[in-house]
């Protein structure tokens, strides 16, 4: 895909990468501790539809990232229009919903979207126990676009530990029919007012003041699919993304196991003395 350069510098310079937190795992919190890992795969085909940088979260189900027939809260017009995850990141430490949450970068180039074939993963480590790691949130920028988004709209749609907090993980494929409008930027298509085309500088589309709705589509014959063929997600069972939320293997004590076998040489040694 020939995408202007220019739109790369107004990407890159709203890509703002949020540090997971963790917690110290202490002897008597160990059977509640987790280690995670969520992965973010680009499954739409060549040439089609691709994503910022993905933001994530862990919260007690009171982040609602938005509602479907509302005005888009700052954070996510942000987000939407210009692959911005500061607002988001600094409006989820505020709610107090959660401790955890991060931007999970792709491997592609500088700026580090996410095209067909790519995958990022980052680790997390979190306490099923607790409220706060119960459910799971994501969002990013649809690319190209004016202010199109992918984001679970249920905030209590992702649960990732069941309420003794077992874990139950997540494996799900958001497809073109999730693929949201935020309604704060008229889809016109103009390169210079649309991200990943030529858009020079952050914030520069025609204002819609509208409501979050479900996104109509690229404009047929449009600037978007001529730079981007592939990139009609309306079709029938068009797929985005697949993420994943799994449960990584604590690795093994290998000094306790040691010390531990060292014990039962040391009992056998004795034994054989004593006879």
């Amino acid at each position: 895909m020939n995408i202007n350069g220019k739109t790369w510098l107004n990407i890159r310079g709203a890509i703002a990468t949020a540090i997971a937190v963790t917690s110290t795992l202490t002897i008597s919190s160990a059977a509640t501790a987790a280690k995670l890992k969520v992965t973010v795969e680009n499954i739409a085909p060549t040439q089609g539809f691709f994503f910022s940088p993905l933001w994530v979260g862990f919260h007690n189900g009171n982040f609602d990232t938005f509602d479907l027939g509302v005005a888009a809260p700052e954070y996510l017009e942000a987000l939407a229009e210009d692959a911005n995850t500061a607002p988001i990141t600094a409006a989820f430490a505020n709610i107090g919903a959660g401790e955890t949450q991060a931007t999970i970068l792709g491997p592609t180039g500088p700026f580090q979207v996410l095209t067909s074939g790519d995958s990022a993963s980052m680790i997390f480590d979190l306490d099923g126990s607790l409220d706060s790691s119960r459910y799971f949130s994501y969002a990013a920028m649809g690319l190209p676009s004016n202010d199109a988004f992918i984001a679970n709209e249920n905030p209590f749609g992702i649960k990732i530990f069941d309420d003794d907090g077992s874990f139950l993980g997540a494996d799900f494929i958001v497809t073109g029919d999730r693929v949201w409008d935020a309604g704060t930027e008229v889809n016109d298509e103009i390169p210079a007012n649309t991200a990943a085309l030529a858009q020079a500088a952050p914030n520069t589309g025609v204002d819609e003041n509208g409501v979050v709705t479900f996104h109509p589509g690229f404009l047929e014959g449009g600037n978007i699919l001529a730079a981007a063929p592939n990139g009609d997600f309306t079709a029938p069972g068009y797929q985005i993304a697949r993420i994943t939320v799994e449960s990584v293997p604590e690795p093994t004590n290998s000094l306790g196991l040691l010390a531990f076998g060292g014990l039962l040489f040391l009992g056998n040694s004795l034994h054989k003395s004593f006879k």
